[in-house]
């Protein structure tokens, strides 16, 4: 008896699934930025990045640092990661650039690597470089408190 309401609730996730990509292709799908949602997005001429010295305030605790510098020609993928070539352990103190935190280095089960961890090779995913750009989304958040940073 179980095996026909499992397979009704399937096939019923299935047509919903289905339909409901069937509309949002049919609907002119808007994005928040300038180019469409399906291509990559380039800095246009007018991005001015913020270009702040040294470590940047914290919103909120366990915030991932941001980034106090321009990435714009960055290669960042599955064969290049330059971020690696000044913030890695193994460079970060010849080239004065802050070393990546331990647990960049620790695999999903806390074992401890040699180098970074497949779970955190892409920098960008969590840090964001800070920049002058209007905002997307109207925000009024206000920390609560003063956040100290590390």
């Amino acid at each position: 008896m179980k095996k026909p309401v499992l397979a009704g609730i399937a096939a019923l996730a299935l047509i919903t699934g289905i339909g409901g990509f069937a509309i949002a292709q049919q609907q002119d799908v808007k994005a928040m930025r300038s180019d469409p949602v399906d291509e990559l997005n380039r800095l246009g001429p007018d991005f001015k990045w913020e270009g702040k010295e040294g470590r940047m305030q914290r919103n909120y605790r366990q915030q991932p640092p941001l980034i106090p510098h321009s990435i714009a020609q960055y290669q960042i993928d599955i064969r290049t990661n330059q971020c690696l070539s000044c913030h890695d352990w193994t460079k970060a103190g010849e080239r004065s650039a802050p070393t990546l935190s331990m647990t960049h280095y620790l695999d999903r089960d806390g074992n401890e690597l040699d180098h970074i961890a497949g779970t955190r090779y892409f920098c960008n995913q969590c840090h964001v470089p800070q920049a002058d750009v209007p905002a997307l989304v109207d925000n009024r958040f206000e920390p609560s408190s003063p956040i100290q940073t590390r």
